[in-house]
């Protein structure tokens, strides 16, 4: 479990593809002694998970599942990503419920620079749409961000300089791709309003017929 405050920007050192996985070297800007094999790190909004780890540098592996629903098969050596430990209890919940499950890659459409800060407008599958409501919370690349207004095909969030600062987001340019994860909340609200209906709802298959057949 997340919060969406991103905690430093490491960089891929290496990238190695074995069959259809591939590894990841990635050099923090932060302590890690206190990280151990494991350990989950949210790597641009993706939950990962460390196979090994030595100074500054931790390692993890990419499943094909992984490679396919986010961004993260397109790095290279070089390449900056946002980086963000697991909550612990007892920490403040800075950001909202982030859990490093992808919903979705989405595309930036526009990028409109407001004095240091920067407002994104990114497009996304139709699908996603109805999670997202204005001045409701969505992680784009990991980061914590409320969507400033909501549509069918798109939203747009308002970067302040610090976030830019500290983030991969001074990279992005119109077509770039991030991933994308809704409020959690909103998906759990969407299925218990549903229960009712016949998607959710089967009938018990006991019937006055069974018990007579079972002698009951």
């Amino acid at each position: 479990m997340f919060t969406g405050i991103i905690e430093g920007v490491g960089s891929i050192r290496s990238v190695r593809h074995k069959d259809d996985w591939v590894e990841l070297e990635v050099e923090v800007d932060f302590n890690l002694e206190t990280t151990n094999v494991g350990d989950s790190i949210s790597m641009n909004g993706c939950c990962t998970t460390v196979t090994s780890r030595l100074g500054k540098s931790f390692w993890t592996t990419l499943s094909p599942e992984t490679l396919e629903k986010t961004t993260l098969g397109q790095l290279k050596e070089g390449d900056p990503v946002n980086l963000e430990r697991a909550l612990q209890l007892g920490q403040r919940l800075g950001g909202h419920i982030v859990q490093g499950h992808i919903d979705a890659v989405g595309k930036v459409l526009k990028i409109n620079t407001l004095d240091g800060g920067m407002e994104l407008c990114i497009e996304i599958p139709s699908n996603l749409s109805r999670y997202l409501v204005d001045k409701g919370s969505v992680a784009v690349d990991g980061v914590s961000l409320t969507v400033n207004r909501s549509g069918d095909a798109s939203f747009s969030v308002m970067i302040i300089p610090h976030t830019k600062l500290m983030t991969t987001f001074s990279r992005l340019k119109p077509g770039s791709q991030v991933n994308l994860e809704v409020d959690i909340v909103g998906k759990y609200v969407e299925k218990m309003s549903h229960l009712d209906s016949e998607q959710y709802h089967r009938g018990s298959t006991i019937t006055k017929e069974f018990l007579k057949k079972h002698g009951l």
